[in-house]
């Protein structure tokens, strides 16, 4: 009955959750013909969404407003509209501890609240990143807890990691092939109907252990490759050596080799923690994860070089670092986003705080600084504008906008540290790569 209701787009679907994750499916489900509930305990977020708003850069808000006004969207902070949904897509944040463990409290208090409204029947999808085993020794019980229902008996679970890629223009939650894992047959036929109803692809595998092992893998081997060419950086810049211009030569061969890019250290949601999942059940069974720990610690290590490179470019100029003015170009992760989330900038502000410097920053999308995890002294500290670049001592790029105009930047000011290769196609005394 669940099946034909899906095919027949009279299922009705929830997404909890309405993030970089969450907010793309409610869409996606919404251009199907779905009715789709999205829930989230953030009111603020629930009350941008119900105006038909977006605080997210590259989801348009006219979008939004158009889907909820022909009646396929609406949002709530009230979990008791759980009961009436049929399929539900849980797409909340696990992150770290400070003792850089696991934080499974929003999955687990997700399954607190679903399991107090939950019916017969039902299809639960979680698809937050995690480590092999939390679908079935953490939210299911949760889910069978409070409900009294039995899961592959009473109601349907599977797991399907996200791979959301902020504004990537080639690739979005419609053609990003989908892999799906459920302990079931019926599970499986479920969940793999209700997204081949919004996807061109799905890749069903033999259960949700294996997906959830998949998503780890495919950022651990971001991570790994990632590191092993931010310590060739270090290596090549000894020597005199351009990393950028080595890689691009090593990416003309037409096998066996993928460029990978280094940078001033990681960001985002996925590469900066996932990996640490893994490294954290690996020692449930004994095992020690030496090749993702040495690749952490070399990409943790990577803000304190270009920290150096920072004192070193300022001792060239007969500079102190103490009292220099800095601006910091760019705080998202990666370039044209406004996703910020556990990106390196906010370290390297912290580490050129400690050196008693002055620091400001632009980023094109981010006017000023919320609540951050980790560095609550930033909170409320508005970026600049670009006039008047001479008065910095140095400017470092950060994050690469494509919005930058960066022969202007290197014109007007006194020196860059440039760690993504923006300037690569300009000349300068006054640019130092790190």
């Amino acid at each position: 009955m669940l099946i034909q209701k899906i095919k027949e787009k009279q299922a009705r679907v929830g997404i909890i959750g309405l993030g970089y994750v969450g907010l793309p499916l409610v869409i996606a489900f919404g251009k199907a013909g779905f009715r789709v509930t999205g829930l989230d305990i953030d009111a603020e977020k629930v009350d941008r969404l119900s105006k038909g708003e977006s605080y997210i850069q590259h989801i348009p808000a006219d979008t939004i407003a158009t889907l909820a006004k022909e009646g396929f969207l609406n949002f709530t902070t009230d979990f008791s509209s759980i009961s009436e949904l049929d399929c539900i897509l849980i797409c909340v944040p696990t992150p770290l501890n400070r003792n850089r463990e696991p934080d499974m409290s929003f999955i687990v208090s997700t399954g607190q609240q679903i399991s107090k409204f939950m019916v017969r029947n039902q299809l639960i999808i979680l698809e937050s990143t995690t480590y092999p085993g939390t679908t079935r020794e953490i939210l299911i019980p949760e889910l069978e807890k409070a409900s009294g229902l039995k899961a592959h008996e009473d109601f349907y679970v599977a797991f399907s990691p996200e791979r959301e890629d902020p504004n990537n223009k080639q690739f979005s939650t419609s053609n990003i092939p989908k892999v799906i894992g459920a302990d079931d047959p019926e599970s499986m036929e479920a969940a793999n109907t209700l997204y081949l109803s919004i996807l061109e692809t799905t890749v069903p595998v033999s259960g949700t252990m294996v997906a959830e092992a998949a998503k780890l893998m495919e950022n651990i081997f971001r991570s790994v490759n990632i590191a092993l060419v931010n310590e060739l950086k270090i290596i090549f810049d000894r020597m005199g050596i351009d990393i950028w211009e080595v890689v691009d030569a090593a990416a003309t061969k037409p096998f066996g080799f993928m460029p990978f890019y280094p940078g001033p250290g990681l960001g985002g949601h996925c590469i900066p923690i996932d990996p640490f999942y893994l490294t954290w059940k690996a020692r449930e069974y004994g095992v020690s994860t030496r090749f993702i720990e040495l690749a952490g610690e070399v990409n943790v290590s990577m803000p304190e070089f270009v920290v150096q490179k920072i004192l070193w470019a300022l001792n060239e100029k007969n500079k102190s670092i103490k009292d220099s003015r800095i601006l910091i170009l760019g705080l998202a992760y990666k370039k044209n986003v406004d996703d910020d989330r556990e990106s390196v900038s906010y370290k390297i502000m912290e580490m050129l705080d400690r050196y008693q410097a002055k620091v400001d920053f632009n980023d094109p999308y981010i006017s000023a600084i919320g609540p951050k995890r980790g560095y609550p002294q930033f909170k409320g500290k508005l970026g600049v504008n670009l006039e008047n670049l001479n008065q910095f001592d140095i400017v470092v790029i950060l994050t690469d906008h494509s919005s930058y105009d960066y022969e202007a930047l290197v014109r007007d000011s006194n020196l860059i540290v440039d760690t993504r290769n923006a300037c690569k196609n300009i000349k300068s005394p006054k640019i130092i790569k790190a």
